[in-house]
């Protein structure tokens, strides 16, 4: 079992865990949103996606958008996942983001979305 993301206390007062699938989906989760230089010891770590909830919305933005989060995934989280196809969307003040993936471990295909900004 894995510490579960973000961490808090389960129901027993002990650190809540949880399985490997839902760990790999928290995995993608600290990737997307965290932005580069925002960990101290890994400064390149992260996509900083949540900087873009308010940039100009364009084709070549959303582009460019979607390599950033694959190239992020595939550079992070390459030996356990395989990165089938990312989708980004940016709405108003709301950015959605999904993911389709390839658990590397079992071969099962998983899809995760991902929401950050205002309310949908």
């Amino acid at each position: 079992m894995n510490l579960d993301f973000p961490f808090r206390f389960d129901t027993r007062g002990r650190s809540a865990e949880t399985d490997d699938s839902s760990h790999v989906r928290d995995l993608i989760e600290q990737v997307l949103f965290t932005a580069p230089g925002e960990r101290v010891n890994r400064p390149d770590f992260g996509c900083g996606l949540q900087r873009l909830v308010f940039a100009p919305n364009s084709d070549e933005l959303a582009a460019a958008t979607q390599f950033l989060a694959q190239g992020s995934l595939q550079q992070w989280l390459g030996d356990l996942i395989e990165v089938n196809e990312v989708q980004v969307e940016s709405s108003d003040s709301i950015l959605l983001v999904n993911i389709q993936y390839t658990l590397r471990r079992t071969q099962q295909q998983q899809t995760a979305q991902f929401t950050r900004g205002g309310t949908l």
